[in-house]
């Protein structure tokens, strides 16, 4: 019913803003006004809910409402839905599907912003299609998943990139659609826009014209997240950025948190304006979502620490994250995960071969896919050391290992923390299946693998190991499949030899005997060593042979 609900509020909005007038390039805030728009929209989803629930021959205010508002919306299916998309100039379409929970996550945040659209006077069109119900539809326009928002501008089709905002649809939307910048002409409509409770940045420009105001533009439209705002009166600006001094130019960006004012230092060149914005309009510490994972991900900011903890944990812990975080803006972004959100915290700590159990602080460094772990305690001195070793380089990477066997086996069991002594350093030669609990193919492999140890267990130069590559890394060995089977030669551990899984034991056998140079005469020598068709003879395999 809540996805239903959520899906209907958005079909109205789209033909409300089907018949919306052109919006103009600039606008001065004290002329809008979406509040009326937005609550016009949640009383037809009432009057919505109040006509389901009641008897199907009552021709209620409500019902007659919703057949109103629904005549206008534009709902896309497999006969109007390319044509639809050629009939607008510009046209924003939100491809769903009823089952979908995200969808109805997004549902009222897209109601909000084409309200505020709306009431912008924004001539942009909102249809939407159910991609489940009308795949042909689907497929023509470019739906490929769910949800799926796409901005179509004279046909020209342009994927959503923006946050899953309020403010951040309405700000994506007025660039791609030639309306970057709002100008702000007046005190009034300066407090009115800090009521919106959106980051933006502020340029003060004595004139909207010359070189430095145009690079200023272009960095406004090619930032797609962050809202560009302009005035030609300090006094106006001065509201929206209090620390404006004497400067007769000045560009600052103003955040929601209470880090809120960065000022721009560099030149007024696109480039570093759209670099300054990228890399300070994220708050000191990132609260971790569904909706901004994607931007997470994909920050500027490579060096990432996460702190995963649960919220009455964090409490705690928040003053002294966000103090570190000061000292390391724009090299280190800060990330809290609430592990009572498994399914946001269990795929990071999987990587880590942690439970979440207790408060754990973790780093990546994007660019190469390193990670790290803070194993001291959490606190102010510890954290500061491990984001400065982060960020100089001196921090070891994190490898996942299980914990060091105690017992002695015919096959070595190998972990990460042994790898170096076991195989790298060992003076054996080593031959090591890497495998996994999971892995169909292993438990075979690992039988045959026993057999061979068997055989050769008389040799003193060449032993058998293996290891769990699911729980346990070390950065000399890259599994890419399981099983993997490596030989490495005593003379030369750097290049291991991979054989193939599908070598039948007895080509393992004669493998190992040519790479290593071993004579039948050295096993035979070696009385309590059986002959390797008597092993697998006696296992049943003697036809393998």
């Amino acid at each position: 019913m809540r996805a239903r609900r959520l899906l209907a509020v958005a079909a109205l909005l789209a033909a409300l803003l089907a018949v919306s007038a052109a919006a103009a390039a600039r606008l001065d805030l004290d002329e809008v006004d979406d509040s009326e728009v937005l609550e016009a929209l949640l009383a037809v989803d009432d009057e919505e809910d109040a006509s389901a629930a009641a008897p199907e021959d009552s021709d209620g205010g409500g019902a007659e409402a919703v057949r109103r508002t629904q005549s206008m919306v534009l709902v896309l299916d497999n006969d109007n839905a390319r044509r639809a998309v050629e009939d607008h100039a510009e046209l924003l379409l939100l491809g769903y599907a009823p089952w979908c929970e995200r969808s109805a996550q997004l549902m009222p945040r897209f109601a909000e912003a084409a309200a505020a659209l709306r009431a912008m006077g924004s001539d942009v069109a909102f249809a939407k299609l159910d991609g489940e119900r009308f795949p042909k539809a689907a497929a023509a326009v470019g739906v490929s998943g769910f949800p799926t928002v796409l901005l179509f501008v004279n046909g020209t089709e342009h994927t959503y990139t923006g946050l899953h905002t309020k403010d951040g649809i309405v700000t994506w939307v007025r660039k791609k659609t030639g309306a970057p910048v709002i100008t702000l002409q007046s005190k009034d409509s300066a407090e009115a826009f800090l009521k919106k409770g959106q980051s933006f940045a502020i340029g003060l420009f004595k004139n909207y014209e010359g070189a430095d105001h145009e690079e200023f533009i272009k960095a406004a439209t090619a930032e797609n997240e962050v809202q560009f705002v302009e005035t030609n009166d300090r006094s106006v600006a001065k509201i929206l950025f209090p620390g404006i001094a004497s400067e007769e130019q000045f560009l600052g960006l103003v955040k929601t948190e209470p880090e809120k004012f960065e000022k721009f230092d560099g030149a007024f060149e696109e480039k570093e304006i759209v670099q300054f914005v990228e890399l300070n309009k994220f708050p000191l510490v990132t609260v971790f979502t569904d909706l901004n994972s994607a931007k997470v991900y994909g920050s500027p900011i490579k060096l990432q620490v996460f702190t995963f903890a649960e919220a009455y944990d964090f409490e705690d812990l928040e003053s002294i994250v966000q103090e570190v975080a000061r000292g390391f803006k724009t090299k280190i972004m800060f990330v809290y995960v609430d592990t009572a959100e498994e399914n946001l915290a269990k795929p990071f700590l999987t990587l880590y071969g942690l439970e979440g159990d207790k408060p754990t602080v973790t780093a990546f460094d994007t660019n190469d896919g390193s990670k790290y772990l803070l194993e001291a305690d959490i606190n102010m001195k510890n954290l500061k050391e491990f984001c400065l070793r982060l960020a100089d380089g001196t921090l070891p990477p994190y490898f996942r290992s299980e914990q060091v066997p105690q017992e002695k086996e015919l096959v070595e069991k190998v972990v990460g923390r042994t790898f170096d002594s076991s195989v790298l350093e060992s003076p054996h030669h080593v031959f090591l299946e890497a495998y996994a609990p999971w892995c169909v193919d292993c438990e075979a492999i690992s039988k045959n693998i026993e057999k061979l140890a068997k055989h050769f267990s008389g040799l003193d130069n060449l032993k058998f190991a293996r290891i769990d590559a699911s729980v346990n890394e070390h950065p000399k060995l890259k599994v890419n499949n399981y099983p993997t089977l490596l030989l490495y030669p005593a003379g030369d551990k750097t290049n291991p030899i991979k054989l193939s899984k599908k070598l039948s034991l007895k080509d393992m056998t004669r493998f190992i005997k040519e790479k290593l140079e071993i004579s039948d005469v050295e096993i035979k020598e070696k009385p309590q060593t059986p002959d390797i068709e008597t092993v697998a003879a006696a296992d049943g395999v003697k036809d393998e042979l």
